[in-house]
Formats: structure tokens, C-alpha cells, sequence
């Protein structure tokens, strides 16, 4: 039963940085100048800042709810579900975004990489950009495992944070036989 709270949990994890991803994306082809795009650039960092704040809370939410009403869960149970959770969800959130860059904007990288070079050019050796131009290829690929492991990562950081007082511990509740000697 906790696999299948913790792909719920997951699968609403990854619908929030999917929906943030999607509309980020979508402002990106906004064409504004000035103080369009300067309202362009601080609606996202809102956005990005409500996604992280939104992850945070719906984590510790999903962690408290799969800890109350059930006397036999510990905060290591909890900690289990919530790392399974951030698995499911970064899972999801780097599979679709691996689906975007292939399929939905598969230049993508290609105009990021022909702007990086414009910008640079001066500065990088013929070797240096041909080496760049044969990385362009694998960029869906190192992207999709940088964000499975960055996710992961953050989403078990916070299962670790958040599980040490789920469920609550009562300092003052009955010592167990073996720690009264």
C-alpha cells in the first residue's frame, strides 16, 4: 500500500514541476523587450519560487498523511516513503522533460548551443567548438539523469528533514522496557 501512496504523491510532485516547466517554457516565446521582458524574468522566478514552496509543502503534506492514523508507523517508514515519493516524482518530471527536448522542441538545445557560440566565439578554438557540437546530441540524455539525480536529491533531503518529527515523537511518553536498565 505505501508503494501506491507514494506514486499518487509522486505523480502529483511531477505534475507540479511539469506544469511550472510547461509555462516557463511557454513564456520563453514571448518575444518582449525592455520592461517586458524584465516583467517576463521576474514572473518566473515567482513562478519558480511558488514551484519550490508548492514541492515543499505538498511533500510534508503527503508525508504527515501517510503517517496519521497508523500507530505502527516510524520515522524511518516515513522517510522510506517519502525518498520512494521524490524517486516517482523526479522520475516522472525527467522523463517528461526528456519527452520535450526530444519530441515537443528538438532543437532546443541546438539554438542554445548556436547562441552560446555566437556569444563566445571569440574566445573558444575550432577544437573547442567542434567538441561542443558532438555534445549537442547527448544533451537530452546528461539532462534527463541530472534531473533524475538533482530531484531525487532534494525531494529525499526533504524526506529526511521532514520525517525526523513524522510521526511526531513525545519525549515524555513511555520508555520501553530495554531503556529502563
Amino acid at each position: 500500500m505505501k508503494e501506491f501512496d507514494a506514486g499518487r504523491s509522486g505523480l502529483v510532485l511531477g505534475l507540479v514541476s511539469i506544469v511550472y516547466m510547461v509555462i516557463t517554457a511557454l513564456m520563453g516565446k514571448i518575444n518582449a523587450s525592455g520592461a517586458g521582458a524584465a516583467v517576463i524574468n521576474v514572473t518566473g522566478v515567482i513562478l519558480w519560487a511558488a514551484k519550490v514552496y508548492i514541492c515543499i509543502r505538498l511533500m510534508k503534506y503527503f508525508m504527515k498523511k501517510y503517517a496519521d492514523g497508523k500507530a505502527d508507523v516510524t520515522n524511518r517508514m516515513t522517510f522510506r516513503f517519502g525518498s520512494l515519493t521524490a524517486l516517482l516524482s523526479a522520475l516522472l518530471f525527467s522523463g517528461f522533460s526528456l519527452a520535450w527536448a526530444l519530441f515537443i522542441q528538438p532543437d532546443m538545445y541546438a539554438e542554445s548551443f548556436n547562441a552560446a557560440t555566437e556569444m563566445y566565439e571569440s574566445m573558444l578554438t575550432a577544437d573547442q567548438l567542434d567538441s561542443m557540437q558532438e555534445l549537442v546530441p547527448k544533451l537530452p540524455t546528461i539532462s534527463f539523469f541530472a534531473n533524475l539525480i538533482w530531484c531525487w536529491l532534494f525531494g529525499t533531503v526533504l524526506a529526511a528533514i521532514f520525517s525526523r518529527n513524522i510521526p511526531s515523537r513525545n519525549p515524555f511518553g513511555d520508555i520501553p522496557e530495554s531503556d529502563n536498565q
